[in-house]
């Protein structure tokens, strides 16, 4: 019988981990403030040649409707820019923290969890940036008449950009949560199978909220590859609870 090596870090007791918890959470808040000094001194080019860009192609007027609107619109640029510099950092201190739950021979991955966690989140960023909001803006675009002309608050597009591509970064997480969950035990690709077509309505229900369009081509533009990133989970579910099964004989 094969048993899982146990050292240290895998005995600690629970003041032990909620204590690593908090050493954790204090680095990750850490490299958020450390990210926002970058996001400071570049959040006018963030502004203006990225987040602006997508919506320069369709022609649309933005306007600030409140005296505060920019300082808010500054503070939320600089806020989640900052979030998305220090993901691989966060990201580190998230697979650290469950770390002791892996075997001893795991562990020495930890990198590469890491490596293909941020390359999943910043490829959600890029699907979104140049996919779904190139998309998204054109739908909009083409409603208007000669009485009713569409003006966009240039606070609540920047809101709407980052949302986006935030939101669309963390659902590409999904392989490496299936991953962490399988280990642990808690869902396995037969599970997965079983909810397939549960999840397949659930992700086009997550697309309609987070998508910002109604059409059904842009919620599906979201939809398809989350769908492909969940048929990938059960592969990995499957090579996970095979890996499980042999070190139980």
């Amino acid at each position: 019988m094969t048993s899982r090596v146990k050292d240290k870090d895998a005995e600690m007791t629970f003041f032990q981990h909620l204590d690593e918890l908090r050493g954790r959470i204090i680095k990750s808040f850490l490299a958020i403030f450390i990210c926002a000094i970058p996001a400071i001194y570049f959040v006018d080019d963030i502004i203006n040649k990225i987040l602006l860009r997508p919506i320069e192609n369709v022609n649309v007027p933005l306007q600030v409707l409140t005296p505060y609107g920019i300082v808010v619109l500054y503070m939320e640029v600089i806020l989640i820019t900052s979030l998305i510099i220090s993901m691989p950092i966060i990201l580190l201190q998230i697979w650290k923290f469950v770390a002791p739950g892996l075997k001893q021979n795991e562990r020495k991955y930890i990198w590469w969890i890491v490596f293909f966690t941020t390359l999943c989140f910043f490829s959600g960023i890029v699907f979104s940036y140049y996919i779904i909001l190139p998309t998204s803006l054109q739908f909009f675009a083409g409603f208007g008449t000669e009485k009713i002309k569409l003006n966009i608050a240039l606070d609540k597009y920047i809101s709407f950009v980052m949302t986006m591509v935030f939101v669309c970064g963390l659902l590409f997480e999904l392989p490496m949560v299936s991953y962490f969950l399988s280990k642990l035990g808690i869902i396995t690709p037969a599970f997965l199978r079983h909810y397939r077509r549960h999840s397949i309505v659930t992700i086009f229900v997550i697309s309609a909220f987070v998508t910002p369009s109604p059409d059904a081509l842009t919620q599906s533009l979201l939809a398809a590859p989350i769908i492909i990133l969940y048929e990938v989970s059960i592969l990995i579910s499957a090579f996970v609870h095979r890996n499980n099964e042999k070190l139980k004989i």
